[in-house]
């Protein structure tokens, strides 16, 4: 582990757990690091280290559903929407009195990211995203994309059934760190990292998060009313303005070398990077490199 300090703040909803590293004083914008599905803030040890070498404050919290996050009422509705996920973000900050912060992130990290940036750019001085734009279209989610990238989606469609609650439930280690082979394709590592990352999925929320993200996003339940404006605002599929790097992870294993074709929804400076031989987990298979992205906003 290479966050040396851990800590929990309490939000409107949740109980944020987090790790950090850096020291708040060294001056400049703090830096926030986002995990995706299946993973969580291990997956940034290496890239903490540089940026705490290069005198960045980083911050790493458990997304809702993960590790020491908690929800702080039994009855709120266990949501995994984006609308969630980026409320979390803004509520993060501002409990912590961050006025401003580079944001970064992959897979659902990156989604939370985005929708910081687009919804609240006044408060996003930079975002590094894996995958370019990653706002959901969910007005449009029934289409069908090629056969191939249906194939590489099984998992979601599994997720849609009450079989698929079960078996996520039942065989969650199993199945998550088949993902993580499946989806990095090319790192070696992948088997040997997993372990310190199992834990996290244990949360006592992380499956009905992930069933509810998997079906909202596919228009199969409802959202928790409290984001219903904000939904609507990304059904828009708003730009994002703020500086932004878009990182290309040519080896992803379920939605291929993403990103480079996303300019479109960028209106901001824009720089796109190739991550060659890179798969889903770009930050811990490729963490020198994802950190200079993150440096590259300043």
């Amino acid at each position: 582990m290479s966050f040396p300090l851990q800590g929990s703040v309490t939000t409107p909803v949740l109980e944020i757990g987090y790790e950090a590293a850096g020291e708040p004083s060294a001056g400049g914008v703090p830096v926030i690091l986002l995990h995706g599905f299946p993973y969580d803030v291990r997956a940034y040890d290496e890239v903490a280290d540089e940026l705490a070498a290069s005198g960045r404050y980083v911050l790493a919290p458990y997304l809702r559903g993960y590790g020491s996050t908690r929800f702080r009422e039994a009855g709120t509705l266990r949501s995994g929407q984006q609308a969630a996920l980026g409320q979390d973000l803004l509520d993060f900050m501002d409990t912590l009195g961050i006025e401003r912060a580079v944001v970064a992130g992959y897979d659902w990290g990156g989604r939370a990211a985005c929708v910081a940036a687009a919804l609240w750019p006044e408060r996003i001085a930079g975002l590094v995203t894996c995958g370019g734009y990653a706002i959901q279209d969910i007005a449009n989610s029934a289409e069908p994309t090629s056969a191939e990238a249906e194939q590489k989606y099984w998992y979601q469609y599994y997720f849609h059934s009450e079989r698929g609650r079960r078996g996520l439930t039942r065989n969650r280690d199993d199945l998550c760190a088949l993902l993580w082979r499946d989806w990095s394709p090319k790192w070696t590592g992948a088997d040997a990292a997993y372990p310190a990352t199992a834990p996290s999925l244990h949360n006592e929320d992380f499956v009905d998060v992930v069933i509810h993200s998997y079906r909202h996003r596919y228009g199969l339940v409802e959202g928790d009313p409290r984001y219903g404006a904000l939904e609507v605002a990304l059904a828009a599929l708003p730009n994002i303005a703020v500086p932004t790097v878009i990182l290309v992870s040519e080896a992803d294993g379920v939605t291929g070398p993403a990103g480079r074709d996303d300019g479109q929804h960028f209106a901001g400076p824009c720089e796109i990077r190739s991550l060659p031989d890179i798969g889903h987990n770009a930050p811990q298979e490729a963490p020198i490199a994802f950190a200079e992205a993150v440096i590259a906003l300043g």
